[in-house]
């Protein structure tokens, strides 16, 4: 029985260890791909700082915008308030949308079931997923021209930030509670940043 119980330990928590560290996997998985939507979603869709529109350089029709002519905007919630970096003007409905997809804007961590016709955001690819861990940046890298129609050309970073990994069984045996999630995120090219849609 001592053999039993000693050997039935290790086995369970090798098992549990399995469970555990593949669902941390899949956390990984998720996160990155809530990133990838993310930044689809911020690129296509009004920016946060709604200020970028207005942002770039204007003494030189048609010159080039240079790398740091405006920005960087780091958009982010702190709490339940939003701000920007670099003299944003934060818009929650536009930080929503990349948040929350096309569904009922809310202003709370909610994630709404987006219906077929609308599109899902970055909590619908990795459900516990907050505001507050989303970081949305917009900077000039020397894309497009100055007094360009809809505004400055941004590169467009979606990043999560103060994750930890979730552990369910090892938590409580090994206290497997505050690995931290490496940061992530993924960058686009804006394109025509705008709500309404085809």
């Amino acid at each position: 029985m001592v053999e039993m119980t000693i050997v039935s330990s290790l086995l369970f928590a090798l098992t549990l260890g399995f469970v555990d560290f593949g669902y941390a996997f899949y956390q990984w998985n998720a996160a990155t791909k809530a990133v990838q939507v993310g930044a689809r979603m911020a690129s296509i869709s009004d920016p946060v700082a709604t200020n970028l529109t207005t942002a770039g350089p204007t003494t030189t029709p048609g010159a080039p915008v240079t790398a740091g002519a405006y920005g960087p905007f780091a958009c982010s919630y702190t709490g339940a308030t939003g701000a920007c970096t670099g003299s944003g003007t934060f818009n929650a409905t536009n930080f929503s949308r990349i948040f929350r997809g096309d569904t009922a804007v809310t202003n709370n961590d909610a994630c709404p079931t987006p219906t077929a016709t609308q599109r899902p955001g970055m909590c619908h690819f990795f459900p516990g997923l907050l505001r507050s861990n989303v970081v949305v940046t917009y900077t000039a890298t020397g894309l497009g021209y100055q007094t360009r129609l809809g505004g400055p050309v941004p590169t467009v970073t979606v990043s999560l930030q103060n994750l930890t990994f979730q552990f369910f069984f090892l938590q409580g045996l090994m206290g497997f509670a505050n690995i931290n999630m490496p940061s992530m995120l993924s960058t686009v090219t804006g394109e025509d940043m705008k709500s309404t849609w085809p």
